[in-house]
This record gives structure tokens, C-alpha cells and sequence, in this order.
């Protein structure tokens, strides 16, 4: 006595043809974002002088995104105040307050500090675009998806390498070239699902 397909239980080789199945419906999406992501990079690298805008641009919006966090924590805490924890969440509104201020008075010290950041979240993000790279390897254009994750991690050591000497001009730099390589490595898996 047979049993119809769809009650059977998934094989791990089931599962993988399902997914290579959706992904491969979907080629067309990652084509599109690898091309904005092209030209997201392009526009980061137009010149010495839009990377230090960039750059600058960057800090201001971070500042004030942890301006606006911070009030909100405050407000939170003084909410909380009944409940436990006013002082934990007080002063975390505090800091972030204070983080933001500084980011609109010291936009150096904050783009330093942010270079910093970038350099070692672009090592994590490598690493974990290797580990995808790596559950995705039956799929076509999976090498490329390390490729990416390859230079996302080496970016990632040449800022933390060089700062703080390049920090006013490197975040956008990096950022423009992790964009050009991570849009062609999507581009390149997406134009793979289509054959």
C-alpha cells in the first residue's frame, strides 16, 4: 500500500530541493538588490569629498537616532518607576543621550569611535555571510556569497589595522566597497538561481 508523497516525512534532500525551489523563484529579487547595492557603492565612492560628507553625514544621523533613544529611555524609566529598575533604565537613557550629544559636538572622536565599530561588525558580518555561504553550497553561486564574506572580513581587518589615522574618510571607503562587492556576489547568485 503506497501513501500519496505529501505525507511522507521530509528528507533532508526534500527540504533542500523545496528551498532551492523558492530561492530559484525568487532570482529576480536578488538581482534587483545587487543592483542597488551597486549603485549604493558607486554613489559612497564618488569622491574624496562625498566620503568625508559621507562620513560625517553618517555620525550626525547616528547621534541623533541615540539622541532620540536616549529621551525615550529616560521618559521609560521614570514610567518604570514603580516597577523596578528606574536607575538601570535611567541611566542607560542617560548614556545614550549623552552619546549623541557627543556625536554632534566631537564628530571626529564619534567617527573614530564609529570607524572602530564598523571595522569589527564587518569582521562578525564576514564571518557569518561564510557560515550562509557554506548551508547554502548545493545551491548555484554560493561562491560567490563567500567571496563576499571573504571581503567583508578583510575590510574589516584593514580598519581595524589603520584606525584611528583614516577615520574621518574610511567609513564611507569601506562602506562604498563592501557595497560594490556584497551587490555584485548577490547579483552574480541571483543571475545563478535563474539558470
Amino acid at each position: 500500500m503506497s501513501t500519496p508523497s505529501n505525507s511522507l516525512p521530509h528528507s533532508p534532500t526534500g527540504s533542500l530541493a523545496g528551498h532551492l525551489k523558492e530561492l530559484r523563484a525568487k532570482w529576480g529579487w536578488f538581482v534587483a538588490l545587487g543592483i542597488v547595492m551597486i549603485l549604493a557603492g558607486l554613489i559612497a565612492l564618488g569622491s574624496s569629498y562625498t566620503l568625508v560628507i559621507g562620513t560625517l553625514i553618517s555620525v550626525y544621523y547616528i547621534g541623533a537616532m541615540m539622541i532620540v533613544g536616549g529621551v525615550a529611555q529616560i521618559f521609560h524609566a521614570f514610567g518604570m518607576k514603580g516597577w523596578g529598575g528606574f536607575f538601570f533604565w535611567l541611566l542607560d537613557g542617560i548614556l545614550y543621550l549623552a552619546a549623541g550629544v557627543l556625536a554632534f559636538t566631537q564628530p571626529d572622536l564619534a567617527a573614530t569611535v564609529l570607524t572602530l565599530l564598523l571595522g569589527i561588525a564587518l569582521i562578525i558580518g564576514g564571518l557569518f555571510r561564510a557560515i550562509a555561504a557554506f548551508q547554502m553550497r548545493p545551491a548555484p553561486g554560493w561562491g560567490w556569497i563567500l567571496f563576499s564574506a571573504i571581503i567583508a572580513i578583510i575590510l574589516g581587518v584593514e580598519i581595524t589595522v589603520q584606525w584611528p589615522i583614516n577615520s574621518l574618510w574610511i567609513l564611507g571607503l569601506f562602506l562604498g566597497i563592501d557595497l560594490l562587492f556584497n551587490g555584485f556576489t548577490v547579483l552574480m547568485f541571483g543571475l545563478g538561481l535563474k539558470k
